[in-house]
C-alpha cells in the first residue's frame, strides 16, 4: 500500500510540455481524476529513488490537463481520454506537438449501493439509465424505486468517453446526452462517496477507486453476450465492454527529468504499480 503524499495525480492520458527545462529536475503533472491513485504512487516511488527530482501532480480533470499542456503550464497533462482533433490543433498553432503513449488499461466500473439487488445490466440498458429513458429500477429487475444518476462532470475524461462509448455508441458526434436530471460530480472519489450512502444511486468510475462499500455491475455487450465485470481478465481479453487505455501525451520526444521519469513508468517497477493501483498494464 502506498503512503499517502502532497501530490496528487489525476486521469488516464498524460500529456507533457516545454514547461520543464532539459536541465530541469522538477516536473509539473496536470489532468485528470481516474488516476490519481496511479499517480500519486509513480510519483512517491519516483521520488524515493531520484531524491534530486521533484514531482508536483495536481487534477482538476482532462481538459484541465490538456488546457495546461497547451498553454506551456505544465510538463505531463494527464487524460482519461485521447486528445480530440480540434485540440492536438490548438497546440500545434502554440507550438506544441502532443506525442501519445498508452501506459496502462483501465475498465469504467459502473457502480450501485450493495444494497440494490441489480447486478447485472446490457450496454442498451445503461444507455437507456443514463439518458432518462429507464427512470425506476424496477424496469431493469430492482425495486420499486427512483433511480439516482450520478455522473462526471464535463470537464471530465471519464465523462467524455462514457457518454461517447455507451450513450453515442462510439459516434463522438452523435446528439445524444446524459438525462437533465443527472447529478455531476467533481470527482471519481465524490461518486463513490455518494453511492456508498444512496440506495437509489448508481454511478461510475475508473477501476481504482472499486471498493467494497460499492457493488460494481457486471456488463454485457447485449441480450447474448455474457455479462462481464470489470476486471484485469476481462479487459485485457477484450471481454469487458467499458474499457479505454491510459495515456501520457508530451510536448514532442521526452528530454531530462521527463523523460527519466517516462522511462519509469514504462519499467518492470512502474508497470508492477500500475498493476497495485488496480489498473492493467501494458506491460
Amino acid at each position: 500500500m502506498f503512503k499517502k503524499t502532497l501530490f496528487v495525480l489525476i486521469g488516464l492520458l498524460v500529456v507533457v510540455s516545454p514547461v520543464a527545462a532539459k536541465n530541469s529536475n522538477s516536473i509539473q503533472i496536470k489532468g485528470s481524476d481516474t488516476m490519481v491513485n496511479l499517480g500519486q504512487a509513480w510519483a512517491e516511488r519516483y521520488m524515493e529513488e531520484n531524491p534530486g527530482d521533484f514531482v508536483a501532480v495536481t487534477g482538476g480533470g482532462s481538459g484541465t490537463g490538456i488546457a495546461a499542456l497547451i498553454n506551456s503550464t505544465c510538463d505531463i497533462a494527464e487524460c482519461s481520454r485521447s486528445m480530440k482533433k480540434e485540440e492536438i490543433k490548438l497546440a500545434e498553432s502554440k507550438g506544441v506537438e502532443p506525442v501519445e503513449h498508452i501506459v496502462g488499461l483501465d475498465g469504467i466500473a459502473v457502480v450501485v449501493n450493495p444494497k440494490n439487488p441489480v447486478s447485472n445490466l446490457t450496454v442498451d440498458q445503461l444507455r437507456a439509465i443514463f439518458m432518462g429513458a429507464i427512470k425506476n429500477w424496477k424496469e431493469v429487475g430492482g425495486e420499486d424505486k427512483i433511480i439516482v444518476l450520478l455522473s462526471r462532470e464535463v470537464n471530465s475524461g471519464t465523462h467524455v468517453f462514457f457518454k461517447e462509448h455507451i450513450l453515442r455508441r462510439g459516434n463522438e458526434k452523435g446528439p445524444e446526452e446524459f438525462a437533465p436530471g443527472a447529478l455531476l460530480m467533481s470527482s471519481s472519489q465524490a461518486i463513490a462517496d455518494e453511492v456508498a450512502q444512496n440506495q437509489n444511486a448508481i454511478g461510475y468510475y475508473g477501476m481504482g477507486y472499486i471498493s467494497p462499500k460499492q457493488k460494481v455491475i457486471s456488463v454485457a455487450k447485449d441480450d447474448n453476450s455474457e455479462y462481464v465485470a470489470p476486471t484485469t481478465e476481462g479487459v485485457v481479453k477484450g471481454r469487458y465492454p467499458i474499457s479505454r487505455p491510459l495515456y501520457l501525451y508530451l510536448n514532442g520526444q521526452a528530454q531530462g527529468a521527463v523523460k527519466k521519469f517516462l522511462d519509469f513508468v514504462f519499467s518492470k517497477e512502474g508497470q508492477e504499480i500500475v498493476v497495485k493501483t488496480d489498473f492493467v498494464p501494458v506491460k
